[in-house]
């Protein structure tokens, strides 16, 4: 069986229209009016094909169509809620090919035992409401849930996530929540967000886990002075240790598993006035790894820094840290025999990013689908995955589930 590429087609250009920044890409944030616009868009094209439509008290959507047996449901989904000036495939073309694969279900009559439910996570992003995964974090017992609807928007002053979820009309009730005994399995289609399947000419992902990560942020403390009086070799200039910091610290990881990924993209040097040597430098190392044995490599690299660099004290701490995550052995074997099924190349990879199916994985059983990202290119208005691309991750994601049913 294959899903249409027409109402792929027309599904992708229609949910562009909410939240269209004009310049190929969406502002989408959770809850808001663009999303709540997209949200009903969702409920009428599955209330169409006859899918009953319930949302739990994190504003999370289910819509389920019957199986002929009464066994716990097979769900699949992402998010629609976008970064700023963010694209049109993160998160949402995992709901359109859930969509999708349900409707090809219903149209063609395909016999399934297991209800299938699309569902639509709230606030994936975090682009609006802090953290990011928030309502699969609550649900999942990542996340306090007084201190999530605590959190306060981005985009307007003192207005907090649980005001947003009141007056949104879909907040409903706990009992609807996900739960291991509604569930039999979760899959999760997501374009790549970088540029390895493109690069390689693979078709599908078939998605291992997520790699896990570490984000540390390190101060060097110098001594403020007038740029044009105090004589180098008198000078504390931290925005200097830090460079040199920097550069150590990447030169070192360079030397580890090739896979390694790591970034510093956040600095803020103070006062940053342009005739004052800096007195103050802060920066970030997001470091990402599937093996936790590679993270403790990166760690000591960390942990052999200095205490003075260039006569700055340096100083660090942990943001924050997330372990690596393998999805369910099973479901990744569905997937990769579903891609074979159809003749698609592929190959296994683990995410960098994070998704809520990571969260899920604790309480069901899950796995993930990748597409490929145009250039890698994501949360940006030229994020792209061609047509094509997203029909054939969407007979995936349909082959997987019937597979998943046969089970």
């Amino acid at each position: 069986m294959a899903c249409s590429f027409v109402r792929m087609e027309d599904k992708i250009k229609t949910f562009s229209k909410f939240g269209d920044t004009k310049k190929g890409g969406i502002t989408r944030f959770s809850l808001s009016e663009e999303a709540l616009a997209a949200r009903a868009e969702f409920v009428r094209r599955m209330e169409a094909i006859g899918a009953a439509v319930v949302t739990d008290d994190m504003a999370n959507i289910y819509a389920t169509i019957p199986g002929t047996e009464d066994l716990p449901a097979i769900y699949s989904g992402s998010h629609m809620d976008s970064v700023r000036q963010g694209g049109n495939y993160d998160g949402i073309l995992g709901v359109i090919s859930a969509m999708e694969a349900a409707e090809t279900i219903v149209s063609e009559k395909i016999p399934h035992k297991h209800p299938i439910t699309v569902v639509v996570w709230t606030n994936e992003e975090g682009a609006r409401f802090e953290p990011a995964m928030m309502s699969s974090g609550v649900i999942c017992g990542k996340f306090d849930k007084a201190s999530m609807l605590a959190s306060v928007a981005k985009d307007i002053p003192g207005y907090t996530f649980g005001e947003a979820l009141e007056a949104s009309g879909y907040k409903g009730e706990e009992k609807n929540r996900i739960t291991p005994e509604k569930c039999a399995a979760l899959v999760e289609l997501h374009i790549e967000q970088g540029p390895v399947l493109e690069a390689e000419n693979i078709d599908i992902g078939i998605v291992e886990g997520v790699c896990g990560m570490i984000n540390y942020e390190f101060t060097l403390s110098g001594q403020a002075g007038h740029a044009g009086t105090t004589p180098m070799p008198y000078r504390r200039d931290a925005l200097y240790a830090a460079a040199k910091t920097i550069q150590y610290i990447h030169d070192e990881l360079d030397k580890l598993d090739k896979k390694l990924v790591y970034t510093t993209g956040k600095i803020s040097c103070h006062p940053n006035i342009h005739t004052i040597i800096p007195d103050e430098v802060k920066f970030t190392l997001d470091a990402r790894h599937q093996d936790t044995d590679v993270i403790k490599q990166v760690l000591a690299v960390i942990e052999s820094l200095p205490s003075v660099v260039e006569k700055c004290d340096l100083t660090y701490e942990k943001a924050w840290t997330r372990n690596t995550v393998a999805f369910t052995p099973e479901l990744v074997n569905l997937v990769e025999k579903s891609a074979k099924e159809y003749g698609y190349t592929n190959r296994r990879i683990y995410s960098g990013p994070g998704h809520d199916a990571q969260f899920l994985i604790d309480i069901v059983p899950a796995t993930m689908i990748f597409v490929p990202s145009i250039g890698g290119h994501s949360h940006c208005e030229i994020e792209y995955t061609p047509v094509e691309s997203c029909l054939k991750g969407a007979n995936v994601l349909l082959q997987t589930l019937l597979y998943i049913d046969e089970k």
